[in-house]
């Protein structure tokens, strides 16, 4: 696995312009002819009309296990973490939601959240995501200390919040 600083991380967002840049904006894609999202997102870019249908329902339906969650709540003070995914992909559509209300419950500081969306092609416009070598969305990449400790890729192994812990526990 390519291990990835944060300090590259911050490093590739201000070279590219990326906290100043415009988040949530959409293209036609290429190959798929409907619009995605492209380049940094925020968690608002799920929440309209156009890629809300499902994130809020999958939001609403997940029940993350509690007693994983108390144990994570705990590990996750100086962790980091980027996700590369795609709007027009299932499993992104899937986990995304998910995620995001395993974020929400253990109290995670979204400061430290970096959300890069991609096309069919699995590349970005103004974001070159080639340094995280991303072979399937969604990739949830997680950094402690500066240094890349683990992913999920795709889907999980066992839940999200178990491969969480997971990779988190092993990184201590």
């Amino acid at each position: 696995m390519n291990k990835i600083s944060l300090l590259t991380v911050v490093v590739l967002f201000a070279a590219t312009g990326l906290q100043a840049q415009e988040k949530n904006k959409t293209i036609t894609d290429p190959k798929r002819n409907k619009e995605v999202l492209i380049d940094v997102v925020s968690r608002e870019a799920f929440l309209t009309p156009v890629f809300g249908e499902y994130y809020q329902q999958d939001y609403d339906i997940y029940r993350p296990d509690e007693t994983v969650l108390k144990q994570l709540s705990t590990k996750t003070k100086d962790v980091a973490i980027t996700i590369v995914l795609a709007s027009w992909c299932g499993d992104s559509r899937e986990q995304l939601p998910r995620f995001m209300k395993i974020l929400d419950q253990i109290g995670f500081d979204f400061g430290k959240l970096h959300m890069i969306a991609v096309d069919s092609y699995k590349t970005g416009r103004e974001v070159d995501i080639a340094p995280f070598n991303i072979e399937r969305v969604p990739t949830f990449v997680f950094y402690r200390n500066g240094k890349e400790v683990g992913r999920i890729i795709e889907t999980p192994h066992n839940t999200l919040e178990a491969d969480m812990l997971e990779i988190l526990s092993s990184a201590e």
